[in-house]
């Protein structure tokens, strides 16, 4: 059936996440339509009017939300102007996708989420790897009740990056929501959200792994962590949940998942394909897009019916694809119901809650709850 209404979108912002993660997929969701795009500072080779010459192009923010046009805003800058923009979009009656991390603290996410209640718009966190197909399959092997109860779970997000970043992941603040415990810690603890729901407690330390010290994630720059070492507890269930992120990770298959339950345990290494896939130029129309090498696949290890112990190969979800994020925002657009935003700036403002409850644990040596 097709949509009722067509929503013209505007993009503010103009970098990789833009280019690569929303513009493509605005284009294949049938009710959006790429109106405009704000880029500051065009140049050769770096320019939205070269590459959209038919949509309309503003060097500014102000003038895109001022544009009756407009019906909703994508903002893809930095995480240190994403309160102010989304609030002023708000403001001006504009339905809102955010790109993650949302904002820097929980006050902030639950007051957006307040203003678009009364404004009556849709607002969204683009949380994409909530559609990661290892995270699918974690998500199947735990509704199905393969693995029984689980005991613990531990979710990785390594590599081997011993130079620090240059772009605003390595320049901004934890207060400005930059760093590694917002930029990756991000997608971990919001796909445990997911799963497991708000955790009783937290405890976290913070280590700056390229200079071999732990730090306190302090405001000082020498105190900035570079990887993460976390436990969830829940108590009611007696569940560990381990976060684990590493910039030294020396591994040809890094670690991904490893659960166990009371029936079974999985354990799979590699990060999802999307992505790498996307930066390699890859169509999301493509056949093989989101889809995984056999190789990759995951491990099952269950006891069996006379209670002996099998292993086999495990084979990752069919790919739902980041696709799915915008048709869920699109959906929410036309019926209004906040059930149908897929990343609702609720759930955001709990992760914050949790990242806020860890900061305070890696400062003070104490398990925190959030």
């Amino acid at each position: 059936m097709a949509p009722s209404n067509k929503f013209n979108v505007g993009i503010i912002g103009y970098g990789l996440s833009a280019k690569v993660f929303q513009i493509p997929f605005v284009a294949l969701t049938e009710s959006l339509v790429l109106h405009s795009i704000v880029q500051r500072s065009p140049s050769p080779g770096n320019s939205a009017p070269e590459d959209h010459p038919s949509v309309k192009h503003f060097t500014s923010i102000e003038p895109m939300l001022a544009d009756p046009d407009v019906h909703v805003i994508i903002i893809s800058t930095p995480p240190n102007t994403h309160f102010e923009t989304a609030r002023d979009a708000l403001r001006n009656g504009k339905h809102v996708l955010v790109e993650k991390p949302f904002v820097p603290t929980s006050a902030q996410a639950e007051e957006l989420a307040a203003l678009a209640a009364e404004k009556k718009r849709v607002l969204c966190v683009y949380q994409n790897r909530r559609w990661d197909s290892d995270f699918l399959t974690v998500q199947k092997l735990i509704r199905e009740g393969t693995l029984g109860r689980i005991v613990e779970f531990e979710t990785h997000f390594d590599r081997f990056r011993l130079e620090k970043p240059t772009t605003w992941k390595g320049q901004l603040s934890m207060d400005q929501a930059g760093g590694v415990l917002y930029d990756l810690g991000t997608h971990l603890l919001d796909q445990v959200f997911v799963l497991f729901g708000m955790p009783s407690s937290v405890s976290a330390k913070f280590l700056d792994q390229r200079e071999g010290r732990i730090v306190t994630g302090g405001s000082d720059e020498s105190q900035q962590p570079d990887s993460i070492a976390a436990v969830l507890t829940y108590a009611d269930t007696g569940l560990l949940v381990h976060v684990r992120i590493s910039v030294v990770s020396v591994e040809t298959k890094q670690p991904r998942f490893r659960i166990r339950g009371t029936k079974g345990s999985y354990q799979k290494a590699f990060l999802d394909p999307q992505e790498d896939q996307l930066r390699g130029g890859m169509a999301a129309t493509d056949a093989r897009f989101g889809k995984e090498d056999e190789s990759r696949y995951g491990r099952l290890c269950y006891v069996t019916e006379d209670g002996k112990m099998e292993e086999k190969v495990y084979p990752t979800t069919e790919p739902e694809t980041y696709i799915k994020i915008f048709e869920g925002f699109a959906k929410a657009l036309e019926t209004g119901n906040e059930d149908d935003i897929p990343v609702p700036a609720s759930q955001a403002a709990k992760v914050l809650r949790i990242i806020e409850a860890l900061r305070e644990s890696a400062k003070t040596g104490r398990d925190v709850a959030p």
